[in-house]
């Protein structure tokens, strides 16, 4: 093959993985594809009929572009690969989640892990790829789950990126297979409207574009003799900073609403109406870094955190 042929197989498009059918269409002999992606070639066979026009191992994105081929265009990827794609940090370490018609005769693979469905999703196509949408993508992988603490963390991290609500999770369950349902919907049920996740995960979202350091969550600050003077949402405890936006106990009286206490304490506190926080952003980030350094301009007060938890997604 000379180089100009070469050249015109480029699949970056698709990731430099490609079918075997697309490059006999092209003038690829059999021949000179087996012997490409004979051990030690510059191709490689991922799945039946599907070669990667590099050698190497494959990345997470081209077993999905294989995998995607593979199972045809009608497939729709699902479970952490989808949560991913929209945003949520997490590390797919399964094998690739695909969902196909149910009448598909396929099998599965060594890294693609077959469902035949008669409820095929319609997918959001990102990049390329055809994938589930987040409700129906969080219960494809928590209907596996069996340790309690890893089902709640999964059920509310979509809630948390503002992806779905609990609502949406619940009808999606509703309406799918109730196998492995039970603990599913006992813990939905436990974890209400989770209200408080999205509010924030929305924030916290926010402060990845402000220049603060990164704070602490649901904290209770006490004064110097350890006594409980209110809860704030977010803590800056280098300079006694506060941020208040969870609308549940504000509502009710609770202890988020004491902010006169936690002033007079000398704290520097900033309240946020919970709608502020998605169509809001510029005026909130510009509001908690004049605050920041209204804080660190004056002596710190003598107040104390209780409760807190580090910052992470």
């Amino acid at each position: 093959m000379t180089s100009a042929e070469l050249m015109a197989l480029s699949a970056a498009e698709t990731d430099e993985v490609t079918t075997t059918a697309r490059l006999r269409a092209m003038g690829v002999t059999p021949h000179a594809i087996a012997s490409r992606c004979r051990p030690g070639g510059p191709w490689r066979r991922l799945l039946p009929g599907i070669v990667m026009l590099e050698a190497g191992d494959p990345t997470r994105r081209q077993k999905l572009r294989a995998a995607q081929f593979y199972a045809g265009a009608d497939s729709v990827v699902s479970g952490i690969d989808a949560l991913r794609a929209y945003g949520i940090r997490a590390t797919p370490r399964d094998p690739v989640h695909l969902l196909v018609p149910v009448q598909r005769r396929l099998h599965s693979q060594e890294f693609v892990r077959l469902e035949r469905t008669s409820r095929l999703p319609r997918p959001d196509v990102i990049d390329g790829i055809a994938f589930a949408p987040p409700a129906r993508a969080t219960l494809d992988v928590a209907r596996r789950v069996r340790d309690p603490e890893r089902l709640r963390r999964l059920l509310s991290l979509p809630v948390y990126y503002g992806l779905c609500t609990a609502d949406d999770l619940r009808a999606e369950l509703d309406a799918g297979n109730q196998r492995g349902s039970a603990s599913v919907r006992e813990m939905l049920r436990n974890l209400g409207s989770m209200g408080e996740t999205y509010l924030q995960g929305a924030a916290r979202e926010l402060l990845e574009a402000v220049p603060l350091p990164p704070p602490v969550w649901n904290v209770t600050v006490c004064d110097s003799l350890g006594r409980p003077i209110g809860v704030v949402d977010a803590w800056w405890d280098e300079v006694a900073l506060g941020w208040q936006f969870g609308g549940a106990a504000q509502e009710d009286g609770g202890p988020k609403m004491n902010h006169l206490a936690l002033v007079a304490a000398g704290v520097v506190l900033v309240r946020t109406a919970p709608e502020q926080l998605r169509d809001q952003i510029r005026r909130i980030a510009q509001e908690l870094t004049s605050a920041f350094a209204n804080a660190a301009r004056r002596r710190r007060p003598k107040v104390r955190a209780l409760g807190s938890v580090p910052a992470e997604v």
